[in-house]
């Protein structure tokens, strides 16, 4: 059977029957805030991964903008099929390197969750409204979510989560410094109750779940801008990485439909990516032997990572998809519409607190106080694009076609 370039599996490839020594163990978990007896049916992480599709939070996901606003087109990502991709890729290569894919899903699934309405416009308006209360961070408000502003159990607030779901949620990226940037208030205040090893690398899952989001965004990223026409095929066959999938797929099967098309080089895309995570991989195990995942967490570099060829190629179509996608002027356009409905409401909101639905207005202080506007930012944050639209259609009588 043909496979494609890059692709490292044999046509038979079997899962590994016993996890590595590297792998994070459910019965070593460091367990949950709240203790709770466990589940006679499931281990830690899949319950993690249970509670957090069972949340209102990533119900929301189903309406929130990953780059086209949701109600533009049928086909296009939103924030909840992105992270269904994303759960997709790292289970699939936490199953090839033996370790818990139920914790990789888990991180996957939640790795969007602290998201603005109308994507990274939303986030960068809401920060730039609250920046004299500590701005916004997605990662950040995602950690509030899961253990505060959901309210599913009686017996505590947010889904009670383990250690190491939290820890892989708030550090997937990498270590988070003092330093480099103010760490974000929420996560400082999260780590004195329970600490989360900010400075170190997260467990190999979190940083499975890390590269598979980089993976899932660059390939349907490219299916959603040509179906959008935002760019041609012609333009993609001269763009980094993307550029030789095109021209294979298209020698060996001419010209397609372009559903077809975008299948093929989706596929082999995915395949260059996931089969250079691989090998990559497997050098830096070879080369620092982990025996557990305290291990990987002690390291000073990712264990989990892309070539430094692969990180250039990816970086580069990153900047082609910039240029020709997130900078064109039919999602500009919508994005500084968006900008002006998420700084109008923040603006309305916090100057009039009893604006706010009573449950969410009981918590607030005064007008415009630190209190009020974390209210504020709490509630526009958790909102989708149709809400955030139809709120700001009843304060200001008035709609906004995005």
């Amino acid at each position: 059977m043909d496979r494609p370039a890059g692709h490292l599996l044999g046509p038979f490839f079997e899962a590994p029957s016993a996890k590595a020594s590297f792998a994070t163990r459910p019965a070593d978990s460091r367990g949950r805030l709240y203790p709770e007896a466990e589940s006679a049916t499931r281990t830690c992480y899949q319950r993690d991964r249970d509670r957090l599709i069972h949340s209102a939070a990533f119900r929301r996901l189903k309406h929130k903008t990953q780059v086209f606003v949701e109600h533009e087109g049928d086909y296009h990502r939103t924030r909840m099929t992105h992270s269904l991709e994303v759960a997709q890729i790292a289970r699939s290569i936490a199953r090839v390197f033996a370790v818990d894919e139920d914790l990789a899903e888990a991180l996957a699934l939640a790795h969007d969750l602290g998201h603005t309405p109308f994507g990274h416009s939303g986030e960068t308006a809401l920060n730039r409204m609250t920046e004299a209360f500590g701005g916004f961070d997605h990662n950040a408000h995602a950690l509030r979510l899961v253990t505060k502003l959901e309210h599913r159990y009686a017996d505590f607030d947010g889904l009670n989560l383990t250690w190491e779901t939290l820890e892989g949620l708030v550090k997937h990226n990498g270590p988070i410094a003092a330093g480099v940037r103010p760490i974000p208030a929420p996560i400082v205040s999260f780590d004195a109750r329970m600490p989360l090893e900010l400075s170190t690398w997260p467990g190999f899952e979190a940083q499975i779940a890390a590269l598979s989001d980089d993976i899932a965004y660059v390939t349907h990223d490219i299916d959603d801008g040509l179906r959008a026409h935002l760019f041609s095929i012609a333009d993609l066959a001269e763009a980094p990485l993307a550029g030789p999938c095109v021209r294979a797929v298209t020698a060996r099967y001419g010209d397609l439909e372009l559903g077809r098309f975008i299948g093929e080089l989706a596929r082999l895309l995915m395949s260059e990516m996931i089969g250079d995570v691989f090998a990559e991989t497997r050098a830096r195990l070879a080369a620092s032997q982990p025996q557990s995942a305290a291990a990987v967490r002690a390291r000073n570099k990712a264990t989990v990572s892309f070539s430094n060829g692969m990180t250039k190629l990816v970086s580069d179509l990153k900047d082609f998809l910039f240029a020709r996608m997130y900078r064109h002027p039919r999602v500009t356009v919508t994005n500084d519409k968006a900008q002006e409905v998420v700084e109008s409401l923040f603006d309305a909101l916090s100057g009039n607190p009893a604006l706010l639905p009573a449950d969410w207005a009981a918590s607030c202080g005064a007008p415009r106080d630190a209190v009020t506007a974390g209210v504020v930012r709490d509630y526009i944050a958790g909102m989708t694009d149709r809400y955030a639209l139809q709120e700001y259609a009843r304060i200001f009588r008035r709609e906004i076609m995005l």
